[in-house]
């Protein structure tokens, strides 16, 4: 997460307690799990066992943090997927699991997150507007994937539309569904977003380097 100002310069009086990762780290765990209402200076101070004087070593406000933690947001989660979108793919099907690694692998989607932004959209509209603009990003490029790969105008938006609003279904409805299960739907899945049959071999190795993913404890 990149500095939005200057830092001010550091006395180094003492030991510090609570790095600026510290502070970060324990704010978006409670972004996710208590909602932005719980994102304050003092609670968090007591989460990490310091002083509210540590967090203004590294922030001006709790508005500067508010904005660092989308900024974190919006890097990984739609840029992440913007770059899946843009990978070469020689096939609609590679490219279509190319989008799918964001969705079974929490360092590049974490739909905790997403959810948790969601969920503070509901009570700040200047956020509403940036996940709606999110939200376009994120579309716009799954449409362009199927332009890509010849499909007309329409059928490409429509297409991008449901694939990318039936996953973020599947997380507002915190459905429950396990890899393999998922894995052994995942021809259906293909040729539903795409409407054509997938390639086999090519449904076969994401299917291996998931479960070996999953094996491996990743």
């Amino acid at each position: 997460m990149a500095r939005t100002h200057a830092e001010p310069e550091k006395n180094y009086e003492g030991n510090v307690k609570a790095t600026r990762y510290d502070w970060l780290a324990v704010a978006l765990e409670t972004l996710i799990t208590e909602g932005v209402d719980q994102v304050k200076v003092l609670p968090l101070g007591n989460k990490l066992g310091v002083s509210r004087s540590s967090f203004y070593w590294y922030f001006q406000d709790r508005k500067q943090l508010l904005d660092t933690l989308l900024d974190y947001w919006e890097s990984k989660n739609t840029r992440n997927l913007i770059i899946h979108c843009e990978m070469p793919s020689a096939t609609i099907t590679e490219a279509a699991l190319n989008i799918a690694e964001c969705w079974l692998d929490d360092d590049l989607f974490d739909p905790r997150l997403d959810f948790a932004v969601r969920e503070w959209s509901r009570r700040d509209g200047g956020v509403r507007k940036i996940l709606d603009a999110a939200d376009a990003a994120r579309v716009e490029a799954m449409r362009l994937v199927f332009r890509r790969h010849g499909y007309e105008e329409v059928e490409a938006y429509i297409r991008a539309r449901v694939f990318y609003f039936t996953q973020i279904g599947y997380y507002a409805l915190d459905l429950k569904e396990h890899l393999a299960d998922r894995l052994s739907y995942l021809h259906a899945y293909m040729k539903t977003a795409t409407g054509y049959d997938p390639e086999p071999d090519i449904i076969e190795r994401f299917r291996d380097k998931h479960r070996l993913y999953r094996a491996n404890g990743a």
